[in-house]
């Protein structure tokens, strides 16, 4: 029996896409025995490596095995759910991409973001995209705490080819989770880095979302040449956190965790503790009182549950 090894694209009503190592891209279904399976690191992800088999006829592919995952990309499961819900597997980096103006980013947003992929022990970078269309030093200004607190942040624009060439190559190798609002420019920036790649990131996303039997919403598109990966989740534009513990919110944000070893207190949550290093560090203006007050308000949300 034929058995090759590939990775997952996409899957809807039941019906993976899995492009093989040797290049083609078969449909397949999943094992009775692997539906079985309750346990959520083996829930089949977009991003999983799997093991097919092709049934004795040569017509019909089937998922037989579910490789280990190196990493992976979880948030909440949507409504009332208190559990994860795995959007992507075997994930190198989260790009969160965020227009300067049109439309006008919403900082409170890219800090979800960053600590969704924090949260996930993911490096994170942040494209600000359109930067033709205002001052780059009104940009650099309103994006330094980003900077300051150690994320890769690039400034471009497709419109006229700023910063593409510095950005290439944080795309060649990895798969990247690509991430932001609508309207910030995606798919144009991906498709002049890589000409030939032919994305319509939002457009395929929002089709393959609209089905009723969907199985999963993240979508992963090569990129031109073999390259890379560039992986869509639609679903984690809901950026709701999953059961990360109230104490734990500080570590996902890399500023603030550099001083927490310097408060009094071994448990300091940061927010009235006396000798506190942190709100000390935002007094003087070395910490974002912004990014501070993301960090207050997301603690806020996790207690409340």
């Amino acid at each position: 029996m034929t058995r090759k090894e590939g990775v997952v694209l996409q899957g809807t009503g039941g019906v993976w896409h899995v492009r093989a190592d040797s290049g083609e891209t078969h449909e397949a279904s999943l094992r009775g025995r692997l539906k079985q399976e309750r346990k959520q690191d083996r829930k089949l992800a977009v991003g999983d490596r799997v093991v097919l088999e092709i049934d004795e006829r040569g017509e019909h592919w089937a998922i037989d095995e579910i490789l280990p995952r190196h990493s992976k990309l979880a948030r909440r499961e949507p409504g009332e759910g208190q559990g994860e819900r795995i959007v992507a597997a075997n994930v190198d980096q989260v790009v969160v991409m965020f227009a300067l103006v049109k439309p006008e980013p919403h900082l409170r947003m890219l800090d979800r973001f960053l600590v969704i992929a924090e949260g996930n022990d993911l490096p994170a970078r942040v494209i600000v995209n359109k930067v033709d269309l205002a001052d780059l030093d009104e940009a650099r200004e309103r994006f330094r705490a980003y900077e300051n607190a150690g994320y890769p942040v690039n400034y471009t624009s497709v419109k006229t080819g700023m910063g593409l060439s510095d950005l290439q190559a944080a795309f060649t190798d990895r798969r990247s989770v690509i991430t932001g609002p609508s309207g910030v420019g995606k798919s144009s920036l991906l498709n002049a880095l890589f000409p030939g790649s032919g994305l319509r990131v939002g457009a395929i996303s929002e089709s393959v979302n609209k089905g009723r039997h969907t199985t999963v919403g993240a979508l992963m598109l090569p990129l031109a040449g073999g390259v890379g990966f560039v992986i869509d989740t639609p679903g984690l534009r809901e950026v709701g956190l999953w059961s990360l513990p109230p104490e734990h919110l500080d570590r996902c944000f890399p500023e603030i965790r550099a001083l927490s070893a310097q408060c009094r207190y071994a448990d300091c949550r940061h927010v009235s503790e006396p000798e506190c290093a942190v709100r000390a560090a935002v007094a003087a203006g070395t910490v974002s009182d912004a990014r501070y007050d993301s960090y207050l308000r997301l603690l806020e949300e996790l207690k409340a549950g």
